[in-house]
């Protein structure tokens, strides 16, 4: 039996609206190593126990564990990514758009958790024209917070590409 989706998250068309409005003019390495510092510092002053990840294309550009995360933390982080490049949407999303229909993501997509991990926290870098072309992850916090702690940090870095 599927559980009631939570009121409180974002909808799935909100989720989708920071998608639409979060996409970058360009992403290259040096893009995808910012974003990651963007959010790393985020995380530091906020004291926050997470492990980060930004992968453009196949390559891992940026990766941090803070004091307190563990291999717990690495699985989710693996699995979110593979849920954000198969399906090229936020792992929040997948999530979201599975709850709202009355089911979840493993019963509607018979994709196996840990390898496939549809909880907030893995987000698609997108180049506007492009489409996506990378993912940036966070893992450590309640899954709404590790897609908030991506989506500030988003905000930020484009507000300070002018």
């Amino acid at each position: 039996m599927s559980p009631a989706p939570n009121p409180a998250h974002p909808s799935p068309a909100e989720l989708l609206e920071q998608e639409a409005r979060l996409q970058l003019p360009h992403c290259s390495a040096s893009d995808a190593l910012d974003i990651g510092r963007a959010i790393l510092a985020l995380a530091e002053a906020r004291e926050k126990p997470v492990a980060i990840e930004v992968w453009r294309g196949p390559r891992l550009i940026f990766r941090a564990a803070c004091e307190g995360t563990n291999a717990h933390n690495d699985m989710y982080l693996a699995g979110k990514r593979r849920v954000v490049e198969r399906f090229g949407h936020s792992s929040f999303y997948e999530r979201r758009r599975h709850e709202v229909a009355g089911t979840t993501f493993a019963e509607a997509t018979s994709l196996p958790f840990p390898e496939y991990a549809p909880a907030g926290g893995g987000f698609p870098l997108i180049v506007r024209g492009t489409g996506v072309v990378g993912v940036a992850l966070v893992s450590g916090l309640p899954m709404e917070d590790d897609h908030a702690l991506i989506i500030e940090a988003l905000e930020g870095y484009i507000a300070s590409q002018g």
